[in-house]
């Protein structure tokens, strides 16, 4: 390349002079302006030309990769990308459309959140705090360095209830009551222990006269109550449900019956006694709950039932238990 532009400025040289000697001969000598351009040129300062070379030789380096890269704006891959592609650096500028917020690390759906410990009464007492008094601490602040500027909500509420918190606004309780000393513990006529009683404790079981004209009111008024709702005791009324009273022998219904097959007036124990293995046989009648049950006394051959609806029947055990009773 350089000796092709060295041939061509030595031509370029040869054909001027070439071209001077011409026009010398035909122009006149003595006109200065036909000789002006054989004058040396004046000294001063030179200006020299340099050769730029457009394409230079690049040695293409070993390093540089050629292969198709993925873009990350892409969803879909329309290649078989390889295992270098796929976990290939990235090259060139920043994308100026992603926002610096997606470019952060993100362990969590809505961004980064940093770890952090938090004490739980810590949390709670705060929380409380603000619910009730409408401030808080501010906890991007340190709790050595509580100033006003350190609660967050109302904080002139802070400033004015000096930053008290829900826990220690409980109002402080005053002194206990003194009690009576009741000696030593070895001393039991003297001892009072827990039981001694406080020492402005007044005994005076006599009440005053506002509250003795009280009670009498309260008294004259529930005597006066009680003879407007006295009612006349109700009748007592029995109601026999068998046909006759007496039966042809004239033995009532009282009677101890002997057709059962058992001796009911021995005082002796039968010989198989014990407890029933099967229901034989159910009485109805009573509308509310059976409050006591008896057997008739020595024979045992009646049911004597007490029911809270304020009535009492006798039942039949043995012959025919007949679901009605008898009285």
């Amino acid at each position: 390349m350089s000796s092709a532009i060295e041939s061509l400025v030595s031509y370029r040289s040869d054909s001027d002079s070439e071209n001077e000697s011409d026009s010398s001969s035909r122009n006149d000598i003595n006109d200065p302006d036909a000789t002006a351009h054989l004058k040396p040129l004046p000294s001063g300062p030179t200006m020299t030309l340099a050769v730029l070379n457009a394409a230079p030789e690049v040695a293409v380096k070993e390093s540089v990769e050629t292969g198709q890269h993925l873009d990350p704006a892409l969803k879909e891959v329309t290649f078989n990308p390889t295992f270098e592609t796929l976990f290939a650096p990235e090259f060139g500028p920043i994308n100026p459309f992603k926002s610096q917020q997606m470019a952060a690390p993100r362990n969590m759906l809505s961004g980064y959140a940093e770890p952090a410990h938090l004490n739980d009464f810590m949390f709670e007492q705060q929380r409380r705090t603000f619910s009730t008094f409408g401030y808080a601490l501010d906890p991007s602040v340190g709790t050595a360095e509580v100033t006003n500027s350190s609660y967050i909500g109302a904080v002139d509420e802070a400033e004015k209830n000096k930053g008290i918190t829900v826990f220690e606004a409980a109002a402080k309780t005053g002194d206990k009551r003194k009690k009576v000393k009741g000696g030593e513990a070895g001393e039991i006529e003297t001892f009072l222990g827990p039981w001694a009683k406080y020492a402005d404790e007044k005994d005076g079981a006599k009440p005053s006269e506002e509250m003795q004209k009280e009670l009498d009111e309260i008294t004259a008024k529930r005597q006066k109550k009680g003879r407007n709702e006295e009612e006349a005791p109700a009748e007592e009324k029995t109601v026999l449900h068998v046909k006759d009273m007496y039966d042809y022998q004239g033995r009532s219904y009282l009677h101890v019956p002997q057709d059962v097959g058992i001796n009911l007036r021995t005082a002796d124990v039968p010989d198989k006694c014990y407890l029933p293995k099967k229901q034989i046989h159910v009485w109805t009648g009573h509308t509310k709950g059976v409050s006591a049950i008896r057997l008739f006394p020595a024979s045992g051959h009646l049911l004597l039932s007490a029911s809270m609806d304020c009535k009492i029947k006798l039942w039949e055990v043995y012959n025919e238990r007949r679901s009605c009773c008898l009285r």
